[in-house]
């Protein structure tokens, strides 16, 4: 039966019996591993955090090394080469690492109960490492976690921990907590999110603050391609007019040069769309998948609002949406041109084609003509060919009559030469005319 086999989701032994040894697929465990992938942090009590997502080059693995570092310079176990997510624990702060596609994030968490928004827990973290992280920072959020022991914030503490100018909440998990935010960037370079815990779980209260900060997170993301496709607009509306007014030019172009300059023209219009389409698909789609992620985790905070004030729900949605639709637009504008042009290109190539068609079509009946004169004209200089060919003939047979005269005397050499002026002349001609009668037939 042999040893029990290690099972790589959890590490346990067990012994596998009764079943027939089977090659397993190379990726089964990590398949079923990825349903296991970044968990969220516990929090029984209260607490404070500081999350960053800072933007990274897919292909590098700088941000796990300097995790590597982090972890030496505290002497903590370190995370496996192919991890995508580790917990990294101190006496000041448990940090969670998550490496993703095109970001890498940092939740720094540091329990017990204080003032929200007098500490800052990224200032218990050594400052020449976290200087040193590298990527580009793009998501910077402050998030407190108070107990039921706290009573709900009025509105003059809200307003002077967020303003009142856009401030928005709501329920989470059935009424067992409240979130209050304003998705602005305050003094400290951060954005402030309010938690109060009344009733919810150690791990309600975790996968709160990760789907907060994803929801931030992945709303930065999706907005990455506005700057893009603002700058694009432009662009595809300038190509759709040059394409328009080339359009109503194709049915009044007579000669192929102005068919071939409308040609260059038109190519080179899609060559700046198709430009435009390489910078920009990327970014678009990736927009498409990360809204679908905002919105998911919108799911979460649809409960009725705290008071009067928006929803975090409805305040996304409203701010959001239009930047997505935008972006929507120009791509749908950029693929409508895109078709626009490839079907004036074929349209065009078409047109080209014929009218290089009747032009080689009148070159070979040009050349036509040309070999059937030719022709003629060598049949009206046949008769002289036949005559000197026939001349130089009869003298050479006169000079071969002459010499065998001279052993028979009855041969009368003007007689041969007279003889055979017919013969040669009908040889001639019927060669001749054979020749002329291949050449008419090769160009019928």
């Amino acid at each position: 039966m042999g040893p029990p086999r290690r099972h790589p989701a959890t590490g346990g032994s067990r012994a596998i019996t009764g079943v027939p040894a089977v090659r397993e697929h190379p990726q089964r465990y990590a398949l079923v591993n990825e349903l296991h992938a970044r968990p969220h942090l516990d929090l029984p009590g209260p607490a404070r955090a500081s999350f960053y997502a800072l933007l990274r080059d897919e292909n590098s693995r700088a941000d796990h090394e300097h995790l590597v570092a982090y972890c030496r310079r505290h002497g903590l176990p370190q995370p496996a080469a192919e991890a995508k997510h580790h917990t990294a624990r101190t006496d000041a702060v448990v940090l969670k690492w998550e490496s993703h596609t095109e970001y890498t994030s940092y939740l720094f968490v540091r329990e017990g109960a204080a003032t929200p928004f007098t500490e800052r827990v990224i200032d218990r973290v050594p400052a020449d490492w976290w200087a040193a992280t590298p990527g580009e920072l793009l998501v910077a959020v402050h998030l407190e976690i108070c107990g039921q022991e706290r009573p709900e914030p009025d509105e003059d503490a809200l307003a002077d921990w967020f303003g009142r100018d856009t401030l928005c909440s709501a329920n989470i998990y059935r009424g067992r907590g409240a979130v209050w935010t304003d998705f602005r960037v305050h003094a400290d370079g951060a954005a402030r999110i309010l938690i109060r815990n009344v009733a919810m779980s150690p791990q309600q209260a975790g996968r709160a603050v990760q789907r907060l900060a994803e929801l931030e997170t992945y709303r930065a993301l999706a907005l990455l391609s506005l700057p893009l496709a603002q700058a694009a607009s432009p662009r595809i509306r300038a190509v759709d007019l040059r394409l328009a007014a080339l359009t109503n030019r194709l049915n009044e172009m007579s000669g192929l040069d102005d068919q071939r300059s409308a040609l260059q023209e038109l190519s080179m219009l899609s060559a700046e769309i198709e430009q435009l389409a390489a910078g920009t698909a990327y970014r678009f789609g990736a927009t498409a998948a990360y809204h679908a992620l905002v919105q998911e985790r919108l799911e979460g905070v649809r409960e009725p609002q705290l008071g009067s004030r928006p929803s975090i729900a409805e305040f996304v949605d409203r701010r959001l949406l239009p930047a997505i639709r935008t972006c929507n637009s120009v791509a749908v504008r950029g693929e409508g041109v895109a078709r626009r042009l490839s079907r004036s290109l074929n349209l065009l190539r078409t047109q080209v084609d014929v009218a290089v068609e009747a032009q080689n079509r009148d070159l070979l009946a040009s050349m036509n003509r040309r070999a059937r004169l030719q022709l003629r004209l060598q049949e009206t200089v046949e008769g002289l060919s036949i005559a000197a060919i026939t001349y130089y003939v009869v003298g050479l047979v006169g000079y071969a009559a002459k010499a065998v005269h001279r052993f028979w005397p009855a041969l009368s050499v003007p007689i041969a030469q007279a003889v055979a002026i017919p013969v040669v002349a009908t040889c001639l001609w019927l060669a001749l005319r054979r020749v002329r009668t291949g050449v008419s037939e090769h160009l019928d």
